[in-house]
């Protein structure tokens, strides 16, 4: 089992609030769990975040990844960016 937080920033019109990006990944069967996002943005992300690390070349861990984006009371709708500005985070 392993824990990585990584600190990063979301848009919001022309504000940059911080972010943080708790990643943990624990043996079990693979699966992707995103906590802090509403519904139809964890599909979305998941997606996003699958594609960016396989087309990094890098290899998807074939391990049960837990990922929490706080502070939990940030809009996270695509229109205001957080969710795409953490999908780079969260591969990291």
């Amino acid at each position: 089992m392993s824990l990585s937080i990584v600190h990063s920033r979301a848009q919001i019109g022309v504000d940059a609030p911080a972010v943080t990006v708790e990643v943990h990944l624990a043996n079990g069967l693979p699966s992707l769990t995103m906590v802090g996002l509403p519904e139809a943005a964890v599909k979305e992300s998941k997606d996003r975040v699958r594609s960016a690390i396989i087309n990094s070349g890098l290899q998807f861990p074939p391990r049960r990844i837990t990922l929490n984006l706080a502070p939990a009371d940030l809009p996270k709708d695509g229109g205001y960016g957080f969710g795409d500005g953490v999908d780079e985070p969260q591969i990291m």
